[in-house]
């Protein structure tokens, strides 16, 4: 039984990793604000075992209640950062303040956890790091997701660091670039398009990647994705 942590696990591609980790029988630490959701999540899951961590990475009270709730954890053995917003506004109407929720959402909170929970990550650990097709280098770019696709190609480069700075550790670090799935994210950026993906897909997808893609690859962005949007 692996013990893993799932963020943004609510909703959509979160919410079916994790449930799908769960089902083949690993300890799932689900994070993310909904505690209604996150024990809808626990109720669903069967084999494994799910604990439901309601908080708010972007706050400093959230990152101090999942270091509670780990605080008996001695290890770790797969980290997915999967939480994430998305704000589609044209440049020129985006403000700051948009601009800043979005990294703090998409990159610093992945930060945030990934340095808490640094010690946890013993030698054949994994991080998976959640992107989008918008943060991929040379992809088709949309109008209205500049500052969304822009902290998500952040998180592509962070990646690609941590995976350097962590290899001494035996710690491997990855980034999936998703392209289209049928979630309510994809609806704010794409009213009325329907996607070849579905989120169990995707979850099913990403949960055995995240169990074996450390084996296979470190320090890589790779797109996971059908056609063009994100």
């Amino acid at each position: 039984m692996k013990k893993i942590i799932v963020t943004g696990a609510s909703t959509g591609i979160g919410y079916s990793t994790a449930l799908k980790l769960a089902q083949d029988g690993h300890h799932v630490f689900a994070i993310a604000r909904s505690e209604k959701n996150l024990k809808k999540l626990a109720d669903e899951s069967y084999d494994g075992i799910i604990t439901p961590i309601s908080a708010d990475l972007t706050h400093n009270s959230g990152i101090d209640k999942i270091s509670s709730s780990l605080n008996t954890i001695d290890s770790i053995d797969v980290l997915i950062n999967n939480a994430g917003s998305l704000i589609n506004k044209p440049f020129m109407e985006t403000t700051i303040d948009d601009w800043l929720n979005q990294f703090n959402i998409n990159v610093i909170a992945s930060v945030q956890l990934i340095k808490l929970l640094k010690d946890k990550l013993m030698s054949g650990s994994h991080i998976v790091n959640i992107s989008s097709m918008g943060g991929f280098q040379g992809s088709s770019k949309f109008p209205g997701l500049s500052a969304y696709s822009s902290s998500k190609g952040a998180l592509t480069i962070l990646s690609e660091c941590l995976s350097t700075e962590f290899s001494g550790d035996g710690i491997a670090v990855n980034c999936l670039c998703l392209g289209a799935v049928q979630t309510e994210m994809l609806e704010d950026a794409f009213p009325g398009y329907k996607a070849p993906t579905s989120p169990n897909e995707m979850g099913e997808f990403i949960s055995h990647f995240a169990l074996t893609g450390q084996l296979f690859f470190n320090g890589k962005v790779l797109p996971v994705a059908l056609n063009n949007p994100e």
